[in-house]
């Protein structure tokens, strides 16, 4: 299933929420019930495990890492009336620039 497909399904469960026809026991259905500041909670979550996992040097704990933020992100997406082809959008603009390296201030913390 690729990640658009992914998203589909998240926002046929936000649909089945909304119109009171959720699906028992879907975690997905339990976030939109929750809110968006429960949504949140959880990409921070998944942030710090993949951060972990990344730390870690394991490559499997990492992919699945990913994988659970990406779909808490995906859920808030949702959550907030984002659709993934805007998400999508930007990543285009921003592969126009690769190579533009920005130049980072420095700053001098002994001064």
């Amino acid at each position: 299933m690729t990640v658009y497909e992914s998203f589909e399904v998240i926002k046929a469960r936000k649909a089945a929420y909304e119109n009171g026809s959720a699906q028992e026991n879907s975690y997905t259905c339990y976030l939109f019930e929750k809110g968006v500041d429960k949504i949140c909670k959880k990409v921070g979550e998944e942030a710090a495990e993949t951060i972990i996992a990344a730390k870690n040097a394991d490559n499997n704990e990492l992919a699945n890492e990913i994988n659970d933020l990406l779909y808490h992100v995906m859920v808030l997406a949702a959550e907030r009336g984002l659709e993934w082809s805007d998400v999508e959008k930007i990543l285009d603009e921003r592969n126009e620039k690769i190579g533009n390296l920005k130049q980072f201030h420095q700053v001098d913390k002994n001064t």
